[in-house]
């Protein structure tokens, strides 16, 4: 009877690095991850706070701390830093690679067990999908707010958050999908402050609306989104100049319902703006159009 020969660290340590070497090349921010598939926590100078970065391993703020010392903040591209003498250590515990999906632009759903893949193989559109050891990673083209157990076994894993590398994965990847980012939306009234209800007025002439079509509707919405959510500068313009288009086709005739205006928020929260942001921008939108 022959036993699988264990690897040892020291070799292991170079083929982590070699992987993430080779994700960072392709414009992918990565870390090492330790026994038990968690990042390396903060060290002494960064702990508490100390370092000028948010509690948890959120943000690092100022911190120049060379360390890898906050979680997913620590994702990095730059090669010299992965393979840096301050870095060696932590690749010598190192179990996995891991990444950050919002980062690399995309968003991960985090299928935690056969019952949850059903579930995305009945509801979600298509996309690249990679196998984990109880279920599957479902990757989309696009970024959102991370979430945990949005519905039983499902995470998402977007912005402000870091996901295992487990391979490329099989299939082509497609857009991210409303119905994903519907998931992270509890209740529209949480993402759409009280105050910023749509007030139109009534037809003119008394007509039916010339676009109350759903898939106009849904169409332009979509568009709407993905012009948010695809913006690399400028956000605040972005945002206010979506809203107004939005509503110059919209708002006039009664289409828009609070689950729409929920999705345009949902999507301008996802790249940084607050509630009172997109509160604001909503509100100067229609007073540019008079409504």
């Amino acid at each position: 009877m022959t036993h699988p020969i264990p690897i040892r660290r020291d070799a292991l340590a170079p083929r982590l690095l070699g992987t993430a070497l080779e994700l960072a090349l392709k414009g992918v921010p990565v870390l090492p991850l330790r026994a038990g598939k968690g990042p390396f926590g903060n060290c002494r100078a960064c702990g508490d706070n100390a370092c000028g970065g948010r509690p948890n391993m959120k943000v690092p703020g100022p911190c120049t701390c060379p360390l890898v010392c906050h979680g997913w903040a620590a994702a990095t591209t730059a090669p010299s830093v992965l393979a840096s003498l301050a870095w060696r250590a932590a690749w010598q515990h190192a179990e996995r690679v891991a990444y950050h999906p919002g980062g690399a632009g995309v968003t991960v759903v985090d299928l935690d067990d056969a019952d949850a893949v059903t579930w995305a193989r009945e509801t979600l559109p298509s996309t690249r999908t990679v196998a984990t050891t109880r279920g599957e990673h479902w990757i989309y083209r696009g970024t959102m707010r991370s979430a945990n157990h949005v519905r039983p076994g499902v995470d998402i894993k977007s912005s402000m958050a870091y996901a295992r590398w487990l391979g490329p994965g099989t299939g082509t990847m497609s857009a991210l999908p409303s119905a994903v980012r519907a998931l992270v939306v509890k209740d529209p009234a949480t993402v759409r402050p009280a105050g910023c209800a749509v007030s139109v007025p009534a037809l003119a002439a008394g007509g039916e609306c010339p676009h109350r079509s759903r898939s106009y509707l849904e169409r332009g919405i979509a568009m709407a989104e993905q012009r948010i959510t695809t913006a690399r500068s400028a956000i605040h313009n972005t945002v206010y100049g979506t809203f107004l288009a939005v509503l110059s086709a919209h708002g006039r005739c009664g289409c828009l319902t609070d689950v729409h205006i929920a999705r345009l928020f949902t999507a301008a929260q996802t790249k940084g703006e607050s509630a009172r942001h997109c509160a604001d921008a909503w509100a100067n939108a229609r007073t540019t159009l008079g409504l």
